[in-house]
């Protein structure tokens, strides 16, 4: 079945948002935490409002105080663009953000997923720090 086809059910499936975000923006370009972290919460606002009417997007925001996301790091705009690239061919639901008017790709969102899913695209992807 088609990732795009899945019916939730959060009784038996953990729901998780991931989140993948250039680490050489900060570390390389120079950007602040703050701007950073500015891009993920655009991406995230972006793709819920996206798929809003998905059932696995309406069954996470029914517990607010619960979401679950992980924040991945990818090193670098191409190591951005083809993870999405393999998404897109899954159809694996997501919102590339890019920083306009500057035309910069910055992170990914996938909308919520079952984490079993969606969680064998993210293998060998670290958590995003700063160090």
């Amino acid at each position: 079945m088609p990732l795009n086809m899945i019916v939730c059910s959060a009784m038996s499936r953990q729901l998780v948002q991931y989140v993948v975000v250039r680490k050489d923006l900060v570390k390389v370009l120079g950007w602040s935490i703050g701007a950073v972290i500015a891009q993920a919460c655009h991406a995230c606002t972006a793709v819920i409002h996206m798929f809003y009417q998905e059932p696995c997007t309406q069954e996470y925001l029914q517990d607010l105080d619960n979401m679950h996301k992980i924040i991945l790091e990818v090193p670098d705009e191409s190591s951005l663009l083809n993870l999405q690239s393999q998404l897109k061919a899954s159809e694996i639901f997501h919102k590339l953000w890019i920083e306009q008017p500057e035309n910069i790709p910055t992170c990914f969102v996938l909308k919520p997923y079952p984490k079993q899913d969606v969680q064998q695209y993210f293998k060998g992807l670290k958590l995003f720090t700063l160090k």
